[in-house]
């Protein structure tokens, strides 16, 4: 598979695709109309039947039979198709933070008050920041997390970078939220990707979240909930635990990766254009990205409505889909 067609591949495991009907729609891309039997031959490393595959990628609205007979498969415009999954994913997010709701409901039900105190603690005030540090300065293989604001240490986060440096991996969902705070994308978000953190975004985050190693947890108020009485919740090995990682992993799996340099060379895109779908991608508002890209508004407008002409999109939902596409993300 080329460079291409693995990143493409990324994308399409974040709709909903597995690895079986990647690889056939892949191929239908390749190569236009094909057979059953074609298809069959071609795509031989599966766990299911090419029948099943193809009847995933039709009900998706990526693909459909052609030909008098009605045998050969071809890929089709995907928009309706990808939105309607797009939509889908949405929805388990939604259901993904009604499950955590329950579980914390159910842990409380179910564990006796006294037994609680060593499973979860909760730090307050100017005591927090010296909690997360000692938190995770016990890192030792990764670090996940859901990152939006408000943010309680300003600056470049020099402490990740150690981290990476030796060894310990991290895999952050960034809120539009991140982007929206001046200067937190460059001078925090890429420094850290540059390093080597997996980055992505996602539209609407669940909650602010930090789980280490998968032992131990910190949850704190996101920017749209809290108030003057700042508070950090910890959490040890428990059904809570559980869930909180459950519902990082669904994040993550919805959510679009963002790199510090969007993609390979391609002399189609100048440099500024390519930051500007980067920016685009993380939901940042208008004047969020003319600002971090040092444009007037009238100048950001000028680049995206050349870029939609170029491709042909009549809504920045289309000019993302192509810009996926394209591999430019």
């Amino acid at each position: 598979m080329s460079t291409t067609e693995t990143e493409r591949a990324d994308h399409l495991k974040v709709l909903g695709l597995n690895d079986d009907e990647i690889a056939v729609y892949q191929h239908l891309l390749r190569t236009g109309p094909s057979s059953i039997t074609e298809l069959d031959d071609a795509v031989g490393d599966r766990d299911r039947s090419i029948d099943s595959i193809l009847g995933g990628l039709v009900q998706a609205g990526l693909a459909r039979r052609s030909g008098s007979d009605h045998s050969r498969y071809l890929p089709v415009p995907p928009d309706a198709g990808l939105e309607a999954m797009t939509l889908r994913r949405e929805s388990e997010l939604k259901q993904a933070r009604i499950e955590v709701l329950n579980a914390y409901d159910e842990f409380r039900r179910t564990v006796h008050n006294e037994s609680t105190t060593h499973l979860i603690e909760v730090v307050t005030g100017s005591a927090i920041i010296e909690r997360i540090h000692q938190i995770k300065s016990g890192a030792q293989r990764e670090i996940l997390a859901i990152d939006s604001p408000p943010y309680y240490i300003g600056g470049p986060n020099q402490e990740e970078i150690d981290h990476l440096k030796r060894g310990v991996s991290y895999r952050v969902v960034y809120s539009p939220e991140s982007v929206e705070v001046p200067g937190y994308l460059t001078e925090n978000i890429l420094p850290c990707v540059e390093a080597g953190e997996q980055a992505r975004v996602l539209p609407d985050v669940p909650a602010k979240l930090t789980i280490i190693d998968g032992s131990i947890a910190f949850v704190s108020m996101s920017v749209r909930d809290t108030d003057v009485n700042r508070s950090l919740l910890i959490i040890r090995p428990s059904s809570l635990l559980t869930a909180l990682i459950g519902m990082f992993e669904l994040c993550w799996r919805n959510a679009l990766p963002l790199h510090a340099s969007v993609g390979a060379e391609d002399d189609r895109l100048e440099p500024i254009e390519r930051r500007l779908l980067a920016l685009l991608a993380t939901g940042a508002a208008d004047d969020t990205i003319a600002r971090t890209l040092g444009i007037s508004r009238r100048t950001f407008f000028r680049y995206l409505e050349r870029l939609m002409n170029r491709t042909g999109a009549s809504t920045r939902f289309q000019l993302a889909l192509h810009a996926a596409r394209e591999n430019w993300l």
